[in-house]
């Protein structure tokens, strides 16, 4: 199994977090699928303000111009409420100019003079009109799945209702304040009633609108519609971007035929601190009539932003694709490379949606964020618990397999995998150590106590040897092989073995003496040799272990054999002594020197024994 699969999570776990991030992306995606309000709301806001500041101001439609209730209209007027008559006055000087349709964003909720309210009656009669009227609501129905249903409406005076059309100004904001929508029809107390704009723009085209679920149709041309017949709104740029008049000129002037003939004039207040104002993305303070002269112009020249059920569906396929890949590639890429795959195809796809917005195209940037951020963060928290679950059983297992090797043979494995690929020749000082007695004693103790005993023989001989800095190539049964300069040559390896001979013979009796059922009938044996080896790697492709080979390691082996029929613990050749150098005289000296007879061998070997005094 390669690093990359360990460290993955598996196939199935990819695809369980594949599913879970679609059902995550479903149930976020819910509120947005059924056009109610929810968290996603807040942060759609900002990024569709972005994206309509990156797309740019557009030309306003020139059927559209304001005429203005301004700072000016206000002082040169001696103050506002403009009076009925003037109100009518300027109706008239618009009507006269040629202006086709007149929509006054203005509520007439209540009589004033006589002679002024009828001067106003008379003057709407006189041009198509639109009067506002206003509706209130229990609570807000911005992109609610159904048209607004007002608790309370505020209609105009009987007299002007008769003589004017009439819409609701109402529109739907979102949780910031500013114009999302323009509902195109409200459930009144007294059945359903148009948006001002629409009927405005019905005035204007000479046409009814047939508002279906999906899509208004108004003058031959279809517009689609968001969810509860709502119209999403795309501003022009800041206010002033649609065409405005001072209502002061029109009452002053009489110059204005050329501007205003065949045009949809929206009569509104834009004077400080009087009319309402809402903040847009283009500027903090709209005047309200500049958004409903928005709304008009959107469905006169179609060019409203298109976000509607089909667009939601699209919105939710999109995102949970996106989660659900984005989830599988962070399962099962590396996190340098599934992480920015993640990021770009994510980042990609909010680019698409900034050109798909410049277009009229109102998908959601908010959903994919959601749906791909939470499912990632999961999944790679998942990884790292799994990696660090794989790290730890790799660790478990690596600790396992160097416990097969002794410590430092495995650390130099560990740092170098090619060590002793190829043989290498070197001259070593290699020990044979086993126990005599030891046949008698696992017969007379058992299998279980047998364990034990060999358990922490062993544990004695590892612990001297690495105290001398040698290594033990291999336990067999009661016995070791031991080498000084595997891992490289050093000028004491000599030294070194000698005094670890001796240490183990002394360490292992001592041992022995306290071992029960051991007592005399046990003893230790060592053979020491220095000589050239063949240090190598043998086995099979799959099973392989360190080992050393030659005649040296045969000599060193048959001199316990020398120790036994010498009635010695240790048998050390003078090779070994030889190399010991300067060193050898300091250390201890032999018992005896004597040349003997090796099993195997042609002439004779000059080696030096030591006894230690009977159990």
């Amino acid at each position: 199994m390669t690093a990359r699969a360990r460290t993955r999570l598996p196939l199935w776990a990819a695809g369980l977090a594949a599913l879970l991030s679609v059902a995550w992306t479903f149930l976020v995606g819910s509120p947005h699928l059924a056009g109610t309000r929810s968290l996603l709301d807040r942060l759609e806001a900002p990024l569709a303000d972005l994206r309509l500041v990156l797309a740019g101001p557009r030309p306003a439609p020139s059927q559209v111009v304001i005429v203005a209730i301004d700072d000016r209209t206000v002082a040169s007027e001696g103050g506002y409420p403009l009076s009925r008559a003037r109100i009518a006055e300027i109706v008239r000087r618009l009507s006269a100019v040629g202006a086709k349709v007149v929509a006054i964003d203005l509520l007439f909720l209540e009589p004033s003079e006589e002679e002024a309210d009828r001067r106003l009656v008379e003057a709407v009669s006189e041009v198509p009109t639109v009067l506002a009227a206003a509706a209130r609501f229990s609570r807000p129905h911005m992109q609610a799945n159904g048209p607004p249903q007002s608790t309370q409406e505020l209609w105009p005076l009987p007299s002007l209702r008769a003589a004017a059309s009439v819409g609701l100004v109402n529109v739907s904001a979102d949780a910031g304040g500013t114009p999302r929508h323009l509902p195109m029809v409200f459930v009144t107390s007294q059945g359903p009633a148009p948006a001002f704009s629409l009927r405005a723009a019905a005035l204007f085209l000479g046409a009814e609108p047939v508002i279906g679920k999906a899509a208004l149709t108004l003058g031959g041309q279809s517009v689609r519609l968001d969810l509860g017949e709502h119209l999403p709104l795309r501003f022009y740029g800041p206010a002033g971007s649609v065409e405005t008049l001072s209502a002061a000129d029109i009452l002053a002037e009489d110059g204005f035929k050329a501007r205003l003939a065949g045009r949809l004039a929206v009569l509104g207040v834009t004077a400080t601190a009087v009319g309402d104002t809402f903040s847009t993305p283009f500027d903090p303070v709209t005047p309200g009539v500049e958004v409903l002269a928005t709304g008009i112009g959107n469905l006169l020249a179609g060019d409203a932003l298109i976000r509607d059920a089909a667009i939601r569906r699209i919105d939710l396929v999109i995102s949970a694709g996106l989660a659900a890949a984005s989830a599988v590639a962070l399962a099962i890429m590396p996190p340098s490379l599934g992480i920015p795959l993640v990021l770009l195809i994510t980042g990609a796809w909010l680019g698409a949606l900034a050109f798909f917005f410049a277009e009229g195209w109102w998908l959601s940037a908010a959903l994919p964020i959601a749906a791909v951020i939470p499912s990632a963060t999961l999944v790679t928290l998942a990884r790292q618990i799994h990696e660090r679950r794989q790290a730890g059983a790799l660790a478990r297992a690596q600790d396992a397999l160097a416990r097969l090797q002794p410590p430092a043979l495995a650390a130099e494995i560990a740092q170098n995998p090619s060590f002793l690929r190829h043989p290498v020749e070197r001259s070593v000082a290699i020990l044979f150590l086993d126990l005599s007695g030891f046949s008698r004693l696992s017969e007379f103790i058992g299998p279980a106590k047998t364990g034990d005993f060999l358990k922490e023989f062993h544990a004695l001989i590892e612990n001297e040897v690495v105290a001398h800095e040698g290594m033990v190539l291999g336990f067999m049964g009661d016995g070791a092989m031991i080498v000084f300069g595997v891992l490289g040559e050093r000028a004491d390896d000599a030294s070194r073995a000698q005094a670890a001979a001796l240490a183990l013979v002394t360490g292992v009796r001592g041992w022995i003496g306290q071992t029960e059922g051991a007592g005399g009938a046990v003893d230790v044996r060592v053979g020491a040799h220095f000589g050239p080896v063949v240090l190598s790697r043998l086995g099979s492709q799959t099973h392989e272990h360190i080992t050393a080979a030659g005649d040296s390691v045969n000599l060193a082996s048959r001199l316990m054999e020398v120790a036994k029929e010498a009635g010695a613990q240790v048998a050390v050749s003078a090779e070994l002594l030889a190399a010991m150098g300067p060193q050898g005289a300091e250390a201890r000296q032999p018992d005896e020197m004597r040349d003997v007879d090796i099993r195997g061998r042609s002439r004779k070997a000059r080696v030096g024994l030591y006894r230690w005094e009977r159990r």
